[in-house]
């Protein structure tokens, strides 16, 4: 999905929540939106949004001196991600369908995203989202995938969300106890994206194979990851994404029996999708 005029302006505003995220002074703040809205002008269109956002994040950081811009703001959304994890084990051991409910649980948890459109509350999302029906709903392909294959690699996105996606591997794994599982992470801090140390605090590494897929991109590009993250890529049974930076991605990638599970929350991945802002997608290619 390559980048669209719109996406011009939402990676523009990003630059003031970064300001507004780090505490920055009206100096600063001034200097990274000019400095993006300059950036912009030489934008390429023949990227994904996710390149672009790439670069707009690696010079933001620079500017701020900064290694990670969001660390704060992070480990915030893990502390209030962790809030909930007693409901849901509840609604898991109660559920008549635990597959679904973990799925449901993991699309929950994406809606924890600082550069989207649109900001939901995860409260709200939690209190609707297992009677809330997917806008595409591929589910049934995608459990009829998970029972005939050996490996499945999960492509993480945001912190906060990643531990939803714990439960969702623990689900899958008391499912499934034959199923090795991966959780892919960023290569480096890029918005609010998990890396690898996030992932090790929530204690992925005990539970699946946690790989490093050396991109530097809120969303998996392919052609940037590490030859061990393709190769993994290319050839695990199942591939599950999350979020829309990695649909932005991988839209158009060479995979089949690839899902991908998100919440739509803007208006560019809502008409490639030819759904609304707000629908939650499980759609398998």
């Amino acid at each position: 999905m390559l980048l669209d005029k719109e996406c011009v302006e939402c990676i523009i505003n990003q630059s003031r929540r970064v300001a507004k995220a780090i505490g920055a002074s009206a100096e600063l703040s001034s200097t990274l939106t000019s400095t993006v809205e300059d950036m912009s002008k030489e934008f390429s269109h023949q990227q994904n949004p996710p390149e672009v956002a790439a670069d707009v994040y690696e010079k933001m950081a620079l500017l701020a001196n900064r290694t990670d811009l969001y660390d704060e703001v992070k480990a915030l959304s893990t502390k209030k991600a962790l809030e909930f994890i007693p409901l849901l084990e509840e609604k898991l051991t109660n559920s008549s369908d635990k597959l679904l409910t973990a799925t449901k649980i993991a699309v929950a948890g994406n809606v924890i995203d600082l550069a989207a459109q649109v900001e939901f509350d995860l409260h709200e999302e939690l209190e609707k989202i297992f009677e809330t029906e997917f806008a595409h709903n591929n589910f049934t392909l995608l459990q009829k995938k998970l029972e005939e294959a050996k490996t499945l690699l999960i492509i993480g996105d945001n912190v906060g969300e990643h531990i939803f996606d714990k439960l969702f591997v623990e689900t899958l794994k008391e499912l499934y106890p034959k199923l090795h599982i991966s959780y892919m992470v960023r290569g480096n801090p890029i918005i609010n994206d998990v890396t690898l140390k996030e992932a090790k605090e929530a204690g992925f590494d005990t539970i699946c194979n946690l790989v490093d897929s050396g991109v530097n991109t809120p969303g998996f590009v392919y052609e940037r990851a590490t030859s061990q993250a393709k190769q993994l890529f290319d050839a695990s049974d199942v591939v599950i994404t999350k979020g829309m930076g990695n649909y932005e991605c991988l839209s158009d990638t060479h995979r089949r029996d690839l899902c991908f599970l998100l919440k739509v929350k803007c208006d560019v991945v809502a008409r490639s999708l030819g759904k609304n802002v707000g629908d939650i997608i499980c759609k398998m290619r």
